[in-house]
């Protein structure tokens, strides 16, 4: 014969116990009145069997003084996982007078069963088998099929109303011990059968009114969250709806002031280009009249510098006339010429010094368009200009003199040589006539 697994025997017995437990305690409470208190005695031998089935392969756990072996830890797991049970976990422990985590387990049990959500709270514990692993060894009855199993007999605990104390009861130094006599079959059970059924219909009509009950109040209960979140999200639109009407009045504000600030910096503009046309219109007249003077006296010395070229040019005809004649002529030419080469080279100057004052002019007519600072500055050149251009016509006068000097010499050289010659033609006429006779 083969050797069964002694934890599945344990589990398999287990789950007959809870079976036998449940089925005991429902057809009881049918009986009895369907409204248990805390010394009804297949309520005690329920929570005895369920806490047989919550330590089956429950991991030792070393304390700091000994080892600890409670249901507690998995227990209080369940807040994690159901937010709805918070309420249960904290009221357990603000019971006075429990001391050991097995004292808290039983008490988590039996507000859990007058909650009805026993079934709801170990459901949401047996599907995180990987957080039960921390507390449960791996053939644990809470980590195999027949935990599920004991879930789903716990859901016909529903029709049940339990009315018990556990602030006063002491539930540390309870010791759970399974009475089976109160499983044996007794004769006059048979006789009850049929009641039982007609019970148990009604109670099946009963757990269907409540579980729809239940489902109405969890619609109802996220209709009402659906209904908050709406009743914020509209109140924060027209908060939002307020800000932007507040913003859309300030951007109005801000608006018609800047409008009001462009007008009144385009009427100073426009004031600010009417006076500096103003002030531009007089320079320009101004430096029209110092152009008009310059003008003039550039004309001047342009006609001046005509003239003494003609005249170079007519002294320079006369020279030519005079090469043709003797030799003295001819060393009084070369000293002319001389003097006429050194006399261009002045008149070169003279030109350049025109050029220059022609740039000046133009860099003064550009610089006046500038700014008021350079009109003055260009006064000031204007007058070194009239120094330059008085000087310029001195040194012409004083050219123009000496060349009349030169001509009335070279005049006086050529009478003298005209009359040296107009001698000699006499002395050699004198001569001829001499020989003649």
């Amino acid at each position: 014969m083969a050797v069964k697994d002694p934890t599945a025997v344990e589990r398999a017995n287990l789950l007959n116990m809870a079976k036998l437990s449940i089925k005991g305690l429902i057809e009881s409470a049918l009986s009895f009145g369907r409204t248990l208190d805390s010394d009804y005695p297949p309520l005690q031998q329920f929570f005895v069997v369920m806490e047989h089935c919550l330590k089956h392969g429950l991991k030792v756990r070393k304390s700091f003084l000994s080892y600890n072996k409670t249901i507690w830890g998995p227990l209080e797991l369940v807040e994690k996982l159901y937010p709805e049970a918070e309420e249960i976990a904290a009221s357990v422990r603000d019971l006075p007078g429990l001391k050991t985590p097995l004292g808290r387990a039983r008490a988590w049990l039996r507000l859990a069963l007058m909650q009805k959500k026993m079934a709801d709270y170990l459901r949401c514990l047996i599907i995180q088998r990987d957080l039960l692993s921390e507390f449960y060894e791996y053939h644990a009855l809470m980590m195999e099929e027949e935990g599920a199993v004991i879930v789903g007999l716990l859901v016909g605990l529903n029709v049940i109303d339990a009315n018990l104390c556990v602030k006063g009861e002491d539930l540390d130094s309870q010791v759970g011990v399974i009475d089976f006599s109160m499983y044996l079959k007794n004769e006059d059970d048979i006789g009850g059968k049929e009641r039982n059924v007609q019970i148990a219909a009604i109670l099946d009509q009963k757990n269907y009114v409540e579980e729809l009950n239940r489902q109405l109040n969890s619609t109802v209960s996220s209709l009402h969250t659906r209904v908050d979140s709406l009743e914020k999200s509209n109140t924060k639109l027209i908060e939002e709806l307020a800000i932007a009407k507040n913003n859309i009045i300030k951007l109005q504000e801000e608006n018609h002031q800047l409008r009001s600030e462009n007008t009144l910096i385009l009427m100073k503009t426009q004031h600010h280009l009417e006076v500096t046309k103003v002030d531009v219109e007089a320079e320009l007249q101004t430096y029209r009249h110092s152009r008009q003077g310059l003008d003039e006296m550039y004309n001047e010395a342009r006609r001046q510098l005509r003239e003494e070229s003609q005249l170079r040019q007519d002294i320079e005809n006369e020279l030519m006339v005079q090469v043709s004649m003797k030799h003295e002529i001819e060393l009084a030419m070369k000293l002319l010429e001389k003097d006429i080469h050194e006399k261009q080279d002045t008149l070169i100057g003279l030109r350049q010094q025109l050029d220059e004052v022609k740039a000046i002019n133009i860099e003064m007519y550009q610089k006046l368009q500038v700014s008021e600072d350079a009109m003055k500055e260009k006064n000031e050149i204007i007058g070194r200009l009239e120094d330059k251009t008085n000087q310029i016509t001195a040194t012409m006068k004083q050219l123009e003199q000496s060349d009349k000097d030169l001509l009335t010499q070279t005049r006086t050289i050529a009478m003298s040589f005209v009359k040296c010659a107009s001698n000699e033609a006499q002395h050699q006429y004198k001569l001829v006539k001499d020989i003649s006779f």
